[in-house]
């Protein structure tokens, strides 16, 4: 499998990241089975948060690397620091104590990957890059990043480190699909638009899109007719994504692939790094999401795909 390269990480990190937020104890021989064949089509890298499942999902990921003995297998990317119900926890002691918590139920002493599930502005960037790097001195962290964070805070953020002698922001998790979101799925999260791709393309930032094939929306479920998801309506229904899927339906059929594999290819084709979370749970998911990874778009493709040149 594909693989790029985030520094402070020495492991390669797969283009393809393996959604856990479903992973439960009550269903532990699925999750064992999904990531088993995750590693059999070459993939490495896996995501998962403190809050997922309530913390079941990194206590499964956790059990089953122990299990399997295969901690040394795979890159880590978990994410804390999310708000609760009394609000921002963007802080030195949230970050530590959900990453020591983190730790603890993933049976491990590090991840690669430690991203900040949430951003709060009204807190200094130098506040959190200086607690950042506490974990990163302590071998707790390999890289850092902003999962949910715009392009304009992960710019602030870096200049700070790089002024004051820190380690900086290696890569950031907005969401970036090819269907465009009208608004936040959940509150707080961060949709790429056309200003930040064009930021990631001049800094070569590498992006780790969640929902990159918009939950769903490019396989074949829905149609202007069906709206029993008032989620995937609200935050996905316009006209021009209906545009984008018709477009994506005929590059389907040019290319022998299939719409789902199109809506991939467009993430994965982007002119800077790119990582794709999917939430293939078989087999036959994670070979079709195998597959698309490998179609090479053009720039023109690429453009045509994303209504670029209509909405300049």
């Amino acid at each position: 499998m594909e693989t790029i390269h985030i520094a402070g990480v020495e492991k390669p990190v797969s283009r393809l990241i393996k959604g856990t937020d479903y992973f439960r104890h009550s269903d532990y021989e699925t999750a064992a089975a999904n990531l088993d064949a995750f590693l059999a089509i070459g993939g490495n890298t896996v995501d998962t948060a403190r809050i997922y499942c309530g913390g079941e999902s990194e206590e499964v990921l956790g059990r089953y690397m122990e299990e399997r003995k295969a901690r040394d297998r795979f890159v880590i990317l978990t994410k804390g620091a999310h708000h609760d119900e009394r609000g921002p926890r963007v802080n030195r002691e949230a970050i530590r104590e959900d990453l020591l918590t983190s730790l603890e139920k993933l049976r491990t002493d590090h991840v690669e990957l430690y991203a900040l599930h949430r951003d709060d502005p009204n807190v200094p960037v130098g506040e959190i890059i200086e607690a950042l790097n506490e974990h990163i001195e302590a071998g707790r962290i390999g890289a850092i990043g902003g999962s949910n964070w715009t392009w304009q805070r992960l710019r602030e953020a870096n200049a700070w480190a790089e002024a004051h002698g820190l380690v900086g922001f290696a890569f950031s998790s907005p969401n970036l699909s090819l269907a465009k979101a009208n608004e936040p799925f959940w509150p707080g999260c961060v949709s790429a638009d056309r200003e930040t791709l064009r930021w990631h393309e001049e800094a070569q930032m590498p992006l780790l899109s969640w929902s990159s094939l918009a939950r769903g929306f490019f396989s074949g479920r829905f149609s202007p007719d069906v709206k029993d998801d008032p989620d995937i309506v609200r935050v996905f229904y316009s006209d021009a994504n209906w545009e984008r899927l018709r477009r994506a339906e005929q590059l389907a059929r040019e290319k022998g692939a299939s719409v789902v594999q199109i809506a991939l290819a467009w993430v994965l084709n982007q002119p800077f790094p790119t990582c794709a979370l999917i939430g293939a749970r078989n087999a036959e998911e994670l070979r079709s999401c195998r597959e698309g990874m490998d179609i090479k778009l053009t720039r023109e493709e690429l453009d045509w795909l994303d209504l670029a040149a209509e909405e300049r």
